[in-house]
C-alpha cells in the first residue's frame, strides 16, 4: 500500500493539476408517441411537410397513449380537424419531466428519428407545449434555437438567464392571468429576457384564464397560421 503523505516534504505533490475527459457517454432512451400525417402526405411524395412537436402537460404522463389525445393538437386530431402538417405527440415516462436533461435528450432523438423516417421540411419544425409542457418547449428552444423555425410555449416557463441563446427564434407565448398552478410571472420573466435580448415575441394573457391557456389557443386557427408561415432563419 502507498505511504499516507504527511508533512510539508508532499506538499508540491497536492498541487492542483488541469485535466481533460474525453469519452463517449451513449444511453438508451424510449419514448411512445402519436404520430399524425397530414391529408395529400401519401400522395405527393416529393413534397417535404411541417412537422409540429406537442408536449403535453404532467396529467398525461405515463400509462396509456391514449393520455396524450386528452389537450392540444392531438385532440383536435381524434376529434376529426385536418391539419397542414406532420404532428408528433410523444408521452412523457411517468415521474419525468419534459425539461429534464434525460428527456430533452430522447425528445431530440425523437426528432431525429422522424425527420430521418418522413418527409420534413427542416426548415419548418415548430415545438409548442403546455404547462410542464410549455417548461420543455421553452428548454428546447433555449437549447437547440437553430433546430426550430417558432414556438409557442403555453402557461410554462423556463430559466430568463438562457433566453438569449434563442434571441433569434420567433415566440409567441400564452398564459392565463389566474392560473393557480404555473403563475403568470414564469411566462412574463422568460418574455422580458428576450425582450432584452432583443428578441422576437408576442405575448397573449387571457385576463380571466386560469391553467387551461390551452384551449382558446389552440382552438385559435390564427395561431397555427402564425407557426406555420415561420421557416428556419427567416
Amino acid at each position: 500500500p502507498a505511504a499516507p503523505i504527511t508533512g510539508p516534504a508532499q506538499d508540491a505533490t497536492m498541487k492542483l493539476q488541469p485535466m481533460t475527459l474525453k469519452t463517449t457517454v451513449s444511453r438508451e432512451v424510449a419514448l411512445k408517441y402519436w404520430l399524425y400525417l397530414p391529408k395529400g402526405y401519401a400522395e405527393d411524395t416529393a413534397k417535404r411537410w411541417p412537422l409540429m412537436l406537442f408536449l403535453h402537460g404532467a396529467g398525461e404522463r405515463g400509462g396509456g397513449l391514449e393520455k396524450v389525445k386528452k389537450h392540444g393538437p392531438p385532440k383536435l386530431i381524434a376529434a376529426g380537424r385536418d391539419l397542414p402538417c406532420i404532428v408528433v405527440a410523444p408521452q412523457c415516462p411517468a415521474d419525468a419531466w419534459w425539461e429534464s436533461t434525460g428527456q430533452v435528450i430522447a425528445l431530440v432523438a425523437l426528432l431525429d428519428q422522424v425527420q430521418a423516417s418522413h418527409r420534413v421540411d427542416p426548415d419548418r419544425v415548430y415545438c409548442t407545449g403546455i404547462s410542464m409542457g410549455g417548461y420543455g418547449t421553452w428548454r428546447l428552444a433555449c437549447e437547440f434555437p437553430d433546430r426550430f423555425a417558432a414556438v409557442a410555449p403555453i402557461c410554462g416557463g423556463g430559466r430568463p438567464f438562457l433566453a438569449r441563446a434563442m434571441k433569434d427564434l420567433p415566440a409567441w407565448v400564452f398564459h392565463g392571468a389566474k392560473d393557480p398552478v404555473v403563475p403568470l410571472s414564469e411566462s412574463e420573466k422568460m418574455v422580458e429576457a428576450l425582450k432584452r435580448a432583443g428578441g422576437t415575441v408576442e405575448f397573449t394573457v387571457y385576463p380571466e384564464a386560469q391553467h387551461d391557456s390551452w384551449t382558446e389557443t389552440y382552438n385559435n386557427p390564427a395561431v397555427f397560421d402564425w407557426l406555420l408561415k415561420h421557416r428556419r432563419g427567416r
